[in-house]
């Protein structure tokens, strides 16, 4: 089976950014069981503010399955996954042209 690797970015509301860390936090449970239920591992989310002041968020994650589609399905349908999108979104800013994460091009992986 082949992994696949995804990093993301996007935005966050720097007034936000404390709330977004809570619902991060190790002890909020959150979806982490429904994203390993997705065959989702080793999701992380990295935090930098740039020189620029604006402050983004970049995410990382793997999929370790062997129907991404259908993963995805079920966790688009999943309403719980569905509540924490409706949570986060509003702290969160797409960039220009997106409406949620920016899924970025790969460019060099040393596995």
């Amino acid at each position: 089976m082949e992994v696949l690797r995804f990093g993301m970015v996007i935005g966050i509301r720097e007034d936000r950014l404390d709330e977004y860390r809570a619902l991060h936090a190790d002890d909020h449970p959150g979806v982490r069981d429904l994203l390993s239920a997705a065959n989702i591992r080793n999701f992380s989310i990295f935090f930098e503010r740039l020189p620029d002041g604006s402050s983004y968020l970049f995410g990382y994650y793997e999929y370790h399955g062997s129907d991404f589609e259908a993963d995805m399905a079920y966790l688009d349908a999943e309403p719980r996954n569905r509540e924490w999108i409706e949570m986060t979104a509003p702290m969160q800013i797409p960039l220009p042209g997106e409406k949620a994460w920016k899924v970025m091009e790969e460019v060099y992986h040393n596995g």
